[in-house]
Formats: structure tokens, C-alpha cells, sequence
């Protein structure tokens, strides 16, 4: 079943990747908070401090998923893939 959900999520990958649709800025930053989950971002502990303003929307937007596990984020990756390719 995981070797299933992780093909599926490597094809939802490289659709939207490749996707000539234009993507909501919220709906990006979904798809990167989700990404960096499903793959086990760890934060870095020396964060540079004068991040830019879309890096900072970024590491906010991977906090509030962090507590999903790794499959949580994939599926949750792949229901918005779909809802946004369809």
C-alpha cells in the first residue's frame, strides 16, 4: 500500500510540476508545505535570519502541516493535485 501511495505521489509530482495551469499562490504554498512533510523536511537550526518575505510564507506554511506523518502529507498532497489538475 505505501510503495502504491509513493508512486502515486511521485506522478502527482511531476504532473504538476510540468502543468502548463496557472496555480493560486495559497494553493503553491500547500503543495510546498505538503511536499516538504511528505519527505521529511527537517527545519534547519540555523535559519538565516533576514529570510525574504516568500521564504518566510513558505516556513510558515510547512509549520502548519508539520504534524502530519509523512503519509498524511502525501495523500494530502495528491487530493489537492487532483482537485487542481481537474
Amino acid at each position: 500500500m505505501e510503495e502504491q501511495l509513493d508512486v502515486e505521489f511521485q506522478q502527482c509530482y511531476q504532473h504538476i510540476s510540468t502543468s502548463d495551469k496557472k496555480v493560486a499562490a495559497d494553493d503553491m504554498l500547500r503543495l510546498y508545505a505538503y511536499y516538504k512533510q511528505a519527505i521529511g523536511y527537517e527545519e534547519q537550526s540555523n535559519i538565516d535570519h533576514n529570510l525574504t518575505i516568500v521564504s518566510s510564507f513558505k516556513i510558515n506554511a510547512w509549520q502548519q502541516v508539520k504534524h502530519l506523518t509523512k503519509q498524511e502529507a502525501k495523500e494530502e498532497y495528491i487530493k489537492l493535485v487532483k482537485k487542481l489538475l481537474s
